[in-house]
């Protein structure tokens, strides 16, 4: 079996989110943030071995960097010098804009990763893939059902950049309908 991305990447990015990420925990529980990473990353690892075309360095970086412009004090410049242009550029595309209404602001996210290489589009699906598990206890009916469109919105924007992660995430919204009861 080969691998297409480098071990040591992948650690420096992973380090480099740990620390942003140092003190968050998963929504709704008291396990550390980094779990979600660590999971989303995973979902691209295995979409990897199975499209092996895909460019396995900066999907990696891009996944277990996805959120720490968004959800941390780390900025564009920072990962920038970090990690060079080309992952800067995928991580602010999978960065919702705060400056939009919530309404608009996934829209605004799927087309800004369109116009990405495929690699950052894995993220966004294997990010869903990792969201679609049991939802926080504090969240209502309607708030879970407005999930699951969500998570079909990207499935129908993105599904063509990996036969594999379409398919997961396909799955994962069928099985959402039993929190939705």
């Amino acid at each position: 079996m080969s691998i297409n991305w480098s071990q040591e990447i992948y650690l420096k990015a992973y380090r480099f989110a740990a620390i942003a990420h140092n003190s968050q925990k998963f929504p709704g529980t008291d396990l550390p943030y980094i779990m979600h990473i660590s999971f989303v990353g995973m979902e691209v690892m295995t979409a990897l071995l199975h499209e092996p075309e895909q460019n396995g360095n900066l999907a990696l970086q891009c996944a277990l960097l996805h959120d720490v412009i968004e959800d941390t004090d780390m900025t564009f410049e920072q990962v920038q010098a970090e990690f060079g242009p080309e992952v800067a550029a995928g991580v602010s595309a999978l960065t919702k804009n705060p400056n939009l209404e919530k309404a608009v602001q996934l829209k605004d996210t799927l087309q800004r990763i369109q116009k990405q290489p495929y690699e950052v589009w894995l993220v966004k699906l294997a990010d869903r893939v990792s969201n679609l598990g049991p939802p926080p206890h504090s969240w209502r009916k309607e708030k879970i059902k407005r999930y699951q469109r969500e998570a079909l919105e990207i499935h129908s924007a993105l599904r063509k950049a990996s036969i594999y992660l379409s398919s997961r995430l396909s799955t994962k919204i069928k099985q959402y309908e039993t929190y939705i009861g």
